[in-house]
């Protein structure tokens, strides 16, 4: 994991002691000043010096690189992408580019050119751990529209009156107040322009709306004025606090961030080390499981996964840290995993950007051994974490989406009992009266609701005025089957899919949505020609094609919802043509089209053959193309009802 990586959130070293060791040059280049306040950290005016020498420079693309990397390296990776895709037009050779210029482009949601890149890198690159991480990263792109698609039902709500236009993170409770990490106040860090984190906590006047209260800063010795405090859990009798706190550059001693432990006995007693630190690593956002008896924590140790890992330690009877254990592949990713949290019932939450993810970090529920996306509106393409549970269905976490007001906020979310909708058809069988264009409602009649295979799932018998209603199944296809002796069965097709309305529409507790389906009987009558429109065929052929297939699709369906009739197809030419010919092309296409059928699966002592010729006109001395297209056509007749 880069050195600086999120670093407004993970409480970097001040670097007091690095910065001491420089001296000022009036005599550096725009470019060489750049250079020294990025090698310093100070990315802030490291992207001030960058954007100001890309004016006169003459190689961009070293300056498009690391103005880039500033902002990555200062955990705005998004800000990052227009200067990794300049580098790289211009040949630019540095190839971890490529890579970082995926991640900034998932952190912009533009998922297909970001799989595009970390397909790029996985082919090309050499450094072994960002291929595994490019390779990873190219899979995890094909659950993202599972993850943004799933309905959670979850709603999130800003603590407008808590956040800042700082950082505010790392939400957790004790006695009722909630505690949490911000850069509002303090000396400003040289990193990223903010403050340096501090430890905060609020009490709500409204604990249900979450507004009122006073925010108060957690006083010495926890917050210190030139390192980074963060990330504080409690014992579950709030007489044990664990934190986070960087390293000042002024002691000996472990690098970067390690965990410290302090103890209330009236006020908060001078905090500690913890046995379970690693001098040379990283090691952040402590949590307690609830019964107080396993601490786990991330760190960027060696033999981790790669990046941060969570790691677990147990109490011993003595009070004893045990030697930390890693979680393992299945939870830890060569990406990074931060910010554990474990519920009353011993369900663990994580932050990682190594699982399947929509940009950055999100948030994650291990369920079986497995993380699974808490999905949308909880996670975005920003950066989501610090979930802090209260229970299986609410709770806290902290993001630097947009929209909010600044840097990191936090939110507060609810699984909302979701609005329901039902789905009903309202079907109406009539009667084509013979020889009219009149209908009459059909009593008495049986319909059947059919599932996608033609399987019946519920059936009902019309009212005198012909109508019925079925319940239905959301983003389910149905058919609905109208039948009567003596009648062609009539079909219509009904879908609930893509028909639920977004939550955020629905105004009531329940909305009712009504379909249709107007279903007509006609009369069979043997021997009597009924018109099968828009068939048609290439010239002088008998070839089926594809718009013709989608009609005789409906004599399938016909001849299959009517299984005791038996038909005679025909086909007709108009008079252009000789006669012979004409009797045998319309044969050859009538016999094509009951052989079409007949493949279908319908027997073929049902349906015959019959070609006409043009012995059987409907316009005779047709003149007109319109006339002559009344002419040729393809009929078929019931021939044989059986009884």
């Amino acid at each position: 994991m880069p050195r600086y990586r999120n670093m407004n959130r993970f409480y970097l070293i001040a670097l007091l002691a690095v910065l001491a060791g420089f001296t000022s040059c009036k005599t550096l280049s725009s470019v060489g000043k750049a250079d020294k306040k990025f090698v310093q950290g100070e990315y802030e005016d490291a992207i001030r010096l960058y954007e100001q020498a890309l004016k006169n420079t003459k190689e961009p693309g070293p300056v498009n690189f690391k103005l880039a990397e500033s902002y990555r390296l200062s955990n705005r990776i998004a800000q990052a992408e227009p200067f990794y895709q300049a580098a790289l037009n211009t040949g630019f050779k540095k190839e971890e580019a490529i890579f970082y210029y995926g991640l900034a482009l998932k952190a912009n949601a533009k998922y297909n050119e970001a799989g595009a890149q970390f397909s790029r890198y996985a082919e090309a690159g050499s450094n072994k751990l960002l291929v595994a991480r490019a390779q990873r990263e190219a899979g995890n792109m094909g659950a993202i529209p599972g993850i943004i698609n799933t309905k959670t039902y979850n709603e999130i709500k800003p603590l407008d009156e808590l956040n800042t236009a700082a950082a505010e993170f790392a939400p957790t409770m004790l006695n009722g107040e909630l505690y949490f990490a911000s850069t509002r106040d303090g000396k400003k860090y040289a990193g990223n322009g903010e403050g340096f984190n501090d430890l905060f906590a609020v009490r709500f006047a409204d604990s249900v709306q979450l507004t009122g209260g006073t925010v108060r800063k957690i006083s010495d010795p926890i917050n210190t004025p030139e390192a980074h405090e963060a990330a504080v859990t409690f014992s579950k009798d709030g007489t044990t606090m664990i934190f986070a706190r960087s390293n000042t550059g002024k002691r000996k001693g472990t690098l970067n961030v390690d965990l410290y432990v302090s103890r209330f006995k009236g006020t908060w007693s001078e905090p500690r080390l913890l046995s379970v630190n690693s001098k040379d690593a990283w090691d952040s956002s402590p949590v307690l499981s609830p019964d107080g008896k396993t601490l786990y924590f991330a760190s960027d140790r060696k033999g981790g996964q790669g990046g941060n890992d969570i790691y677990r330690s147990t109490l011993d009877a003595q009070g004893r840290f045990s030697t930390p254990e890693n979680l393992g592949p299945e939870i830890n990713t060569p990406g990074n995993e931060n910010f554990p949290f474990v519920t009353e019932d011993n369900t663990l939450y994580i932050s990682s950007d190594g699982h399947p993810g929509l940009g950055n970090l999100d948030i994650f529920r291990i369920d079986n051994g497995k993380p699974v996306n808490l999905g949308v509106p909880v996670n975005s393409n920003a950066d989501d974490f610090a979930p802090y549970m209260l229970n299986n269905e609410s709770g806290y976490f902290s993001s630097n989406r947009e929209g909010g007001k600044g840097s990191d906020d936090i939110y507060f979310f609810k699984k909302a009992k979701p609005k329901l909708v039902n789905f009903y058809v309202d079907v109406t069988v009539r009667e084509l009266l013979p020889n009219t264009t009149n209908y009459k409602p059909m009593s008495r009649i049986r319909v059947e609701l059919q599932d996608a295979k033609g399987t019946a799932v519920d059936q009902a018998f019309t009212s005198p005025d012909g109508k019925l209603s079925f319940k239905l199944d959301t983003a389910t296809a149905y058919s609905v089957l109208a039948e009567n002796p003596g009648y062609f069965a009539a079909r219509r097709a009904i879908t609930t899919i893509g028909k639920t309305p977004p939550q955020a529409q629905l105004t009531k507790p329940e909305t009712d949505i009504r379909l249709t389906a107007d279903l007509v009987l006609s009369k069979i009558v043997k021997d009597k020609p009924i018109v099968v429109e828009n068939i048609y065929y290439d010239l002088d052929k008998a070839d089926i094609r594809p718009d013709a297939a989608i009609e005789l699709d409906k004599i399938v369906q016909t001849l299959n919802d009517n299984p005791k009739i038996t038909i005679e197809l025909s086909s007709h030419t108009d008079v252009r043509g000789k006669d012979a010919y004409n009797l045998d092309l319309s044969q050859r296409r009538a016999q094509s089209a009951v052989d079409y059928i007949i493949s279908k699966g319908i027997a073929s002592n049902r349906i015959t053959a019959k070609g006409y010729g043009e012995t059987r006109l409907i316009v005779k001395n047709a003149k007109t193309e319109e006339e002559h297209q009344r002419n040729r056509r393809t009929e078929f007749k019931v021939t044989r009802i059986a009884q």
